[in-house]
């Protein structure tokens, strides 16, 4: 048996300029020897045709820049978002639309635990949605007051914690003063805690420790199971804490044969100073196979627009809230950003609040003024309120940026009216001037703030519509084209990844996304209803719902 195996499709779309379109590609030993015609490629020698995608159309695997494997683990807790939404076996669980819906699902999964000391923790809680409904530990009592209970906001942000999961964290007493911890009339915390201290302080009580560390093979199994749902062959675990244990974990699963996606888990600045940081991402480094990379940096410097503890630079939020948490002191951003130029260590930022990109830009360009980076791309993720003068000096510094187009459609009527007003709304996730200004983009969907789906993101940039129809900031639209660059190649950019994967071309991993259609012939307005069959990662064929 030829170890050549050559693709048909009824279109291969390659994402390389000089052979845009093609019939056909080779494959041996899970990386492409080319592709075009069949009569172009039969010169490589005996081989084996594999025609069962023949009606199907390939691109290059997407690549999804901004994601986290807690998308696989949160489907073992209550969902509670706003949002019909599919888990990943195919089943759609419905929204909810009030907060006594939310605290009913939760009472109905409470009741069916088996003792009375397992914690009991719900995701995707969404209360921009939901405006003047009140959601603090008192609510969260009327479901138990002695079980551990705890629910997440849809921005991964903010979490609400019953009176018995802060007594188990030492925290609901009087005298505390601190900004992640908001206290009620009686001097005791509301429940709501803010930002990643105040997450870490319950996570161990109520069930979200294991989610956010543990990388259990189960649930990566179920991230990519949503991996191959999605056509997506490179992803993210952006900001983990990689444990020795997870890593360990994370390791022996992605050696595995059946294991259909390449991982790449960026370390979370968090718990260690910067020597050390850099010393650890470098020792994680090692440790790296084919199907894992690791040795990045992420950095959170602000809050979420949504939850209202994003940094904004004046006027500030559109309905007079505060404004929101620094997340990092600027000696410690800049010791960081210093090192890893010096180390040659890549770091992402997120900065969600155009004061934090402000700041993030400031700091970096005296870092490499000290540490010239050259090709460093360090990347801004989200960057959701960047006007072109920041993104005109994120290009000039080197940087990359990786858009939250899917902000667009789940929060854009929310950002109208609430967060940031009209004229921000409007200029949200500015691809179009991002490109225009010449800095690398991406787009990501930040799963599971927002569900997986590339094509789903490169429809949000496209058109930019809202869940209510309204289109915000035509202006800023890319094309189908573009887009579709943006969450292949661009995206693979970000991650220095570019010379392996994102496009079709010989050379590269033949990883590759199996669609029912063709996403340059469809109106643009249906890119998001493109089908999915499945992936090839490595050559190795795997079928959605089949994983």
């Amino acid at each position: 048996m030829s170890d050549i195996t050559i693709f048909q499709a009824r279109k291969i779309l390659t994402m390389i300029p000089n052979r845009p379109v093609a019939t056909h590609v080779a494959v041996r030993d899970g990386r492409i020897l080319g592709a075009g015609a069949l009569e172009d490629l039969a010169g490589w020698g005996a081989y084996t045709l594999d025609d069962r995608f023949a009606d199907k159309v390939l691109m290059p695997g997407f690549v999804e820049g901004h994601a986290h494997t807690m998308e696989g683990a949160s489907w073992r807790r209550v969902y509670c978002g706003w949002f019909d939404r599919m888990d990943p076996d195919g089943t759609v669980w419905p929204g909810l639309k009030s907060v006594e819906a939310v605290l009913d699902r939760l009472r109905a999964a409470e009741a069916a635990l088996p003792d009375a000391d397992t914690p009991l923790a719900g995701w995707q809680f969404d209360p921009l949605y939901m405006p003047g409904a009140v959601f603090t530990r008192h609510e969260l009592d009327s479901v138990s007051r002695t079980r551990p209970i705890a629910v997440m906001h849809a921005s991964g942000h903010i979490i609400v914690a019953n009176s018995a999961a802060l007594d188990q964290a030492g925290l609901l007493r009087e005298g505390i003063e601190h900004q992640s911890f908001p206290l009620g009339d009686d001097g005791l915390p509301t429940g709501i805690l803010l930002g990643p201290e105040a997450r870490i302080a319950i996570a161990p009580h109520v069930g979200y420790g294991d989610m956010l560390a543990d990388n259990a093979e189960s649930d990566l199994r179920a991230f990519a199971r949503l991996c191959v749902r999605t056509g997506t062959t490179t992803i993210t675990d952006l900001a983990a804490q990689l444990p020795e244990a997870g890593v360990a974990s994370m390791a022996r699963v992605t050696q595995m044969d059946d294991w259909p996606v390449r991982l790449v888990p960026f370390r979370t600045f968090l718990g260690l100073k910067p020597e050390a940081l850099i010393a650890e991402v470098q020792r994680l480094k090692e440790q790296s196979n084919d199907k894992l990379r690791l040795g990045g940096i992420k950095i959170h410097v602000d809050g979420s627009i949504q939850g209202f503890t994003a940094r904004l630079r004046w006027p500030g939020y559109f309905n007079g809230a505060p404004n929101g948490l620094w997340y990092i002191a600027p000696e410690h951003l800049a010791e960081i950003l210093e090192r890893a130029l010096a180390a040659r260590v890549p770091v992402h930022l997120h900065t969600n609040g155009d004061q934090a990109t402000q700041l993030v830009l400031e700091t970096l360009e005296t870092a490499l003024q000290k540490h010239p980076g050259p090709d460093h791309r360090f990347t801004l993720q989200h960057c959701q309120l960047a006007d072109a003068a920041q993104l005109r000096q994120a290009a000039r510094l080197g940087m990359c940026v990786n858009l939250f187009a899917n902000h667009i459609y789940y929060w854009g009527e929310q950002h109208y009216a609430q967060t940031v007003g009209p004229e921000r709304a409007r200029r949200m996730n500015a691809c179009r001037t991002a490109l225009d200004s010449g800095v690398p983009l991406a787009i990501h969907c930040d799963a599971p703030v927002t569900p997986l789906g590339p094509l789903f993101t490169a429809w949000c940039a496209v058109n930019r519509l809202s869940s209510e129809g309204r289109v915000l900031g035509p202006e800023e639209c890319i094309t189908v084209d573009e887009a579709l660059r943006a969450i292949t190649l661009g995206a693979a950019h970000t991650l220095h990844l570019d010379g392996e994967l994102g496009s079709i071309e010989t050379g590269k991993r033949a990883d590759f996304a199996v669609l029912e259609d063709d996403p340059t012939a469809v109106a643009p307005e249906t890119l998001k209803d493109v089908g999915v069959w499945g992936t090839i990662l490595g050559g190795v064929a795997f079928q959605a719902g089949r994983v």
